[in-house]
């Protein structure tokens, strides 16, 4: 009976270390997200800051406690392991060290089997990642100072059944609910496939279509949607992994007579990586004369949020929409980067007079509006004459939003979304100065791709805009009126297939790209 007492006090002392652990680690972590708002300029007043700790710890702290109780579980078992061998003095310094390796290691295995590139934000520079650690280390302080007041007939206790304890407990994060599918006549046909992850297309004037893949190929169909075998040459060369790679290709304006496409792409290293625009004549082979017209600055390390959409607006200048890169957020509200904008430029990659900030002393003049997360639609509807955008928002928090020239969209001062784990952004949706968005999706339904439709095949359609979503798997039918977006119908759910991309075809037909290894073009005409 004295023995299992002995081990009910080991546990209770690990679970009081771990919630103490898990606590401290989401007051770091709100306090380093709101000095980093705070280093933009943003007053926080004591009471905002009072309720974000709070909602941080309702959302955080929770998916922290599974994260860093793993990381506690087998780094206490290890240090009492070596204390009950080298002997029980050492572990009030075993303890604390390992918990703090535990969860250094932890967050490095986390960070690269992530898609983000740091999964918990405070510990995107060094002073966060320190912190962190130092409230790892106090829990196993506190561990240890608890275990070893157990009396010495049960010192032979130590940490390591917690490990069997605790690793029956397990968390399964819900899925976003789809939106349901309402019915449409319609039919949908395969009109190519065995395309890798293929980002987007464009249609030349004698019925050809251009597929971008990601992992930085060109693709050709014929004006029968026939797929060529072999890629085009003279890509330029892409840096691909994750979510870097081949982005969007477009035909100038003036194609039949200049035969010039452009490319947005990422290129560079792992360490050192940008989003590029690249132009070139297609020839009989592939591109020709190919030149860079435009890197983003400065250099970013992962590959992550790149943007990459373009459109050409009426005056002939070309719209490439950016990101922020995931762990560079901030710069994304400093225009003396390009980071987290929307870039406008004269064909040959000079920035137009009439920018917003053209010729300005300190801010980048190919800026035509910031505060962005990662714009991954774009299109310009010419009856009504504006330009529009959707983003990514975290978890939930994506937008539509009408681009204004030199306007501000708020990330990450505003936004709708969580962290993807559960902490608070910011404790603004909406702030002076910024623009609104038309429209949120939250829950995120990861928007991608985005036409205007102007054909006549689906005259209920004219003029709403179809917006991709990965992760619901379906098109949303979204339609501007009064200043406002509503999100009206979901089409094409039964593909059950995430949609890359959507084009209003020149004879009014919709075409859509499947992002999957084996992913598809595919028509949708009426019934």
């Amino acid at each position: 009976m004295a023995v299992l007492v002995g081990w009910r006090r080991v546990v209770l002392a690990f679970i009081v270390a771990l919630i103490v652990g898990s606590v401290l680690g989401s007051l770091v972590q709100t306090q380093f997200n709101l000095q980093a708002l705070e280093g933009l300029g943003v007053e926080i007043s004591m009471a905002t800051r009072l309720q974000t700790t709070v909602q941080d710890l309702l959302n955080f702290a929770p998916l922290y406690a599974i994260l860093f109780g793993l990381s506690f579980l087998f780094s206490q078992g290890a240090a009492s392991l070596v204390a009950r061998l080298a002997g029980q003095s050492g572990r009030l310094w075993l303890c604390p060290l390992a918990a703090a390796v535990g969860l250094w290691a932890t967050l490095r295995i986390v960070d690269a089997l992530a898609p983000m590139p740091t999964l918990i934000a405070a510990t995107r520079d060094m002073g966060g990642l320190l912190a962190m650690l130092v409230t790892a280390a106090l829990s196993g302080l506190l561990f240890a100072v608890l275990v070893s007041r157990l009396p010495r007939k049960n010192g032979n206790a130590s940490a390591v059944p917690v490990a069997m304890l605790l690793m029956v407990a397990g968390a399964v994060l819900p899925e976003s609910d789809a939106v349901a599918d309402e019915a449409t006549d319609y039919t949908i046909e395969t009109v190519a496939s065995g395309l890798e992850h293929p980002w987007s297309m464009a249609f030349l004037p004698d019925g050809r279509m251009l597929v971008t893949e990601r992992p930085g190929r060109l693709r050709m169909l014929t004006a029968n949607g026939d797929l060529m075998p072999e890629p085009l040459d003279g890509v330029p060369e892409v840096f691909a992994s994750g979510q870097a790679g081949l982005f969007d290709v477009l035909p100038a304006r003036d194609f039949e007579d200049s035969r010039q496409i452009y490319l947005s792409y990422a290129c560079g290293t792992m360490d050192a990586n940008h989003t590029c625009l690249a132009r070139g004549q297609l020839g009989e082979q592939g591109l020709e004369n190919v030149s860079e017209l435009f890197r983003v600055q400065p250099a970013k390390k992962g590959s992550a949020h790149y943007g990459g959409r373009m459109v050409w607006l009426p005056d002939d200048t070309l719209v490439l929409t950016l990101g922020d890169g995931f762990d560079y957020r901030e710069q994304a509200q400093r225009r003396q980067n390009h980071i987290g904008s929307i870039v406008r430029l004269n064909p040959d990659g000079s920035v137009p007079d009439d920018n917003p900030f053209a010729g300005h002393d300190t801010y980048q003049g190919e800026i035509y509006s910031y505060g962005h997360r990662n714009v991954q639609g774009l299109a310009y509807d010419s009856e009504q004459g504006r330009l529009i955008a959707h983003e990514h928002g975290p978890r939930g928090g994506d937008e539509i939003n009408v681009i204004r020239p030199g306007a501000n969209y708020g990330w990450p001062v505003t936004t709708h979304g969580l962290d993807y784990t559960g902490a608070r952004v910011t404790p603004f949706e909406e702030r002076e100065g910024v623009e609104a968005p038309l429209l949120h999706w939250t829950p995120s339904i990861a928007p991608s791709g985005m036409t205007v439709y102007t054909g006549d095949l689906f005259p209920q359609w004219q003029g709403d805009l179809l917006v991709g979503g990965l992760v619901t798997r379906q098109v949303h039918r979204v339609r501007l009126a009064d200043g406002k977006a509503t999100d009206v119908e979901t089409l094409f759910g039964e593909l059950g297939e995430r949609i890359r991309a959507v084009v209003t075809g020149p004879d009014g037909s919709v075409y859509l790209l499947t992002d999957n290894a084996d992913g598809r073009v595919l028509k949708v005409t009426p019934d």
